[in-house]
């Protein structure tokens, strides 16, 4: 499938059963307006699944994991074979994301999308495109072919789990060392910003190590010749697959309305990428959470998403989008059982 055959699949929004959502929320027991940004969520997710009386239950969690070669140049402050001692914790459900989807009963899946190393063990899903991007301080991450092939990859992953859980609403996660300095090349080359605006501690680097990492990106983006009008041409040559798997998700998201929770700054980016490839994509996302790594911000600004909390995070893996969900479920059951002034009227 062509990346036009994906967004061309993605719908408008119905703004018919979001007006009528609205004039229903209007006539609920309670002071118009008097339950802010409630009010305009559920009115959004009518819009964006095309039912008056929404519903976000259940919630799925794909987490896409892969390497990054840039770590050799010293970007993270952990060894890359965290990628795979992460993936077997998300698989014994150890992980912070394990713990917030239990807690709101979403299907969960582990997609290895290009980790280094294999991980055999039961409940992870292969769908490995290479092991690790290229260092792409010295060569492009991957070829434009891969990048694609990483996309449908995530579209394929997203549209099973729609078919076979039957899930209403989808929060991308993702692991991989490294993933933070693909995240900020990437949205240094959308909006063409000096990597130190949108260069973070990352996994928790010194202030030292901060300054190295915005110089490898500097030397990158010089290095790459970057088209910064074309979304794939910046996902290759600086990008991840686990970036590119969370994109294609995100459009098989779109393409069956069903809504969207990004998480932080890697989600964030793979949304700028959907958005960029799709306009209307952006139209069936929330943003979960403000990620406290700068480059978090200059993407939601280009997304134009007021995120649903502040919790001062930077984990990553789904977990501040699982957090923001039960804010979705709450908007859907406010217009789904909350009385209407005719219902007082029949008392």
């Amino acid at each position: 499938m062509t990346i036009a055959q994906w967004t061309s699949r993605i719908p408008s929004l119905d703004m018919e059963a979001g007006e009528k959502a609205a004039a229903y929320i209007d006539n609920l027991t309670k002071p118009p307006g008097s339950l802010g940004r409630l009010e305009t969520i559920a009115a959004k997710l009518a819009a964006m699944t095309g039912n008056p009386f929404p519903e976000v239950t259940p919630a799925g969690v794909l987490v896409f994991a892969s390497d990054h070669g840039v770590t050799a140049e010293g970007i993270s402050a952990f060894p890359q074979e965290i990628t795979v001692q992460m993936a077997k914790n998300f698989l014994k459900k150890g992980a912070a994301i394990n713990v917030f989807a239990n807690q709101i009963n979403a299907d969960f899946q582990l997609i290895d999308i290009g980790m280094a190393k294999e991980v055999n063990e039961n409940g992870i899903i292969s769908r490995k495109i290479k092991a690790g991007t290229a260092n792409f301080c010295k060569e492009d991450a991957m070829t434009r072919d891969e990048a694609v092939q990483a996309i449908q990859a995530g579209f394929e992953e997203a549209e099973k789990m729609i078919a076979r859980k039957g899930i209403k609403c989808l929060i991308l996660g993702e692991m991989g060392i490294g993933n933070t300095t693909a995240s900020s090349a990437m949205i240094s080359a959308f909006t063409n910003k000096n990597p130190a605006s949108v260069t973070g501690p990352g996994t928790g680097l010194t202030e030292e190590r901060i300054l190295h990492k915005q110089h490898i990106l500097q030397t990158a983006l010089q290095n790459r010749n970057i088209n910064a009008h074309d979304p794939l041409d910046i996902l290759a040559k600086v990008g991840g697959l686990e970036i590119a798997g969370i994109t294609g998700a995100m459009l098989a998201a779109a393409a069956h309305r069903v809504p969207i929770l990004v998480d932080g700054f890697i989600s964030a980016a793979a949304a700028v990428t959907a958005q960029a490839l799709s306009q209307l994509a952006a139209d069936y996302m929330f943003v979960g959470h403000y990620s406290t790594e700068p480059g978090h911000a200059i993407a939601i600004n280009i997304l134009d998403k007021k995120p649903l909390l502040d919790l001062q995070m930077r984990l990553g893996e789904g977990s501040g989008a699982a957090l923001a969900f039960p804010i979705l479920r709450s908007a859907c059951a406010m217009v789904r059982e909350m009385a209407t002034f005719d219902d007082l009227a029949n008392y």
